[in-house]
C-alpha cells in the first residue's frame, strides 16, 4: 500500500503544486476519493446501527437466557467482542473487505442483543428520546469535524487518555464507592469525551484520503464507520444513564 501511496502523491504533487486544501494534495481525483470514503463511512455506520436496532428488539431474550446459564458467560461475551475488534483491525490492515464487513456486522449484532437487555430497565419512550438526542449531538459534531480546518489531533489524544481515566473511575465506583452521584459525573464526562472523539474521528476519515485508492476505499470506510459507530453507541449509553426514565 505504501508504494501506491507514494506513486499517487508524486503524480499529483507534480501536477497540482498550487493545491492548498488542508487534507489532500491530489486535485479532483483526490477530492472524489475523499468524498467516497466519507460517504461510505457514514453509510456503513448507519447500516451497523440498523443491525444493532434489529438485534435489540429480536435477540435480548436469547442473550439474557444464555447469560443466565453461566456465571462467566458475561466475561465470555466481553472477550468475544474484544476478539472481534482485534480481528477486525487485522482484517482491515490486510485489506480484507469481506471479513471486515462480516466482523463489523457481528459486533453490531452482539451490541444490539446486549443493549436490548439494558432497555428492559428503561421506558421505551425515553429510549427513543435519548436516541434522537444522541443523533442530534452526533450530527452536529460530525459536521464540525467535516468543515473545520483546525487540527483536532490534540483533542483526539486527550480524549483517548480520558477514556482510560473514566474506565478506571467506573471500576472504582462499581467495586468500592457505589455512588450514584459519581456515576452521573462519569457519564457526563463520558458524553463530553465521545462528543469530542466524534469530531476527531470524522476529521481522521478525511485524512485517510492520503492512503485511498480504488482497492482500499471500502476498507478505509469500514474502519472509519467502526470508529463512528463506537462513538455513537457510547454517547447513547451515557445519555441514557443521565436522562433515561427507568420503568
Amino acid at each position: 500500500m505504501e508504494s501506491n501511496q507514494y506513486n499517487y502523491n508524486d503524480q499529483y504533487v507534480q501536477n497540482n503544486t498550487d493545491y492548498e486544501q488542508p487534507y489532500g494534495r491530489f486535485g479532483q481525483v483526490g477530492e472524489l476519493l475523499q468524498q467516497e470514503v466519507i460517504a461510505k463511512s457514514f453509510l456503513y455506520m448507519v447500516a451497523a446501527l440498523a443491525v444493532t436496532a434489529i438485534a435489540a428488539f429480536t435477540a435480548p431474550d436469547l442473550m439474557a437466557g444464555w447469560l443466565a446459564r453461566g456465571r462467566y458467560n458475561i466475561l465470555i461475551l466481553f472477550g468475544a467482542e474484544l476478539a472481534i475488534v482485534i480481528a477486525s483491525n487485522v482484517a482491515m490492515s490486510r485489506n480484507n473487505v469481506a471479513l471486515s464487513a462480516i466482523l463489523f456486522t457481528l459486533y453490531s449484532y452482539l451490541t444490539g442483543a446486549t443493549l436490548g437487555i439494558i432497555f428492559w430497565a428503561y421506558d421505551l419512550t425515553s429510549v427513543g428520546a435519548v436516541f434522537l438526542m444522541t443523533a442530534g449531538m452526533f450530527g452536529v459534531m460530525a459536521v464540525y469535524g467535516l468543515v473545520t480546518k483546525k487540527d483536532l489531533s490534540s483533542i483526539g489524544s486527550i480524549c483517548m487518555m480520558a477514556i482510560i481515566g473514566i474506565i478506571i473511575a467506573s471500576l472504582v465506583n462499581v467495586l468500592l464507592l457505589h455512588s450514584t452521584v459519581f456515576d452521573l459525573v462519569i457519564s457526563l464526562v463520558g458524553v463530553a469525551i465521545f462528543v469530542g472523539l466524534t469530531a476527531y474521528d470524522v476529521q481522521k476519515i478525511k485524512q485517510r484520503v492520503y492512503y485511498a485508492n480504488d482497492e482500499n476505499v471500502s476498507v478505509l470506510a469500514l474502519s472509519g464507520a467502526f470508529g463512528l459507530y463506537l462513538d455513537f453507541i457510547n454517547i447513547f449509553l451515557r445519555l441514557l444513564r443521565i436522562f433515561g426514565k427507568r420503568r
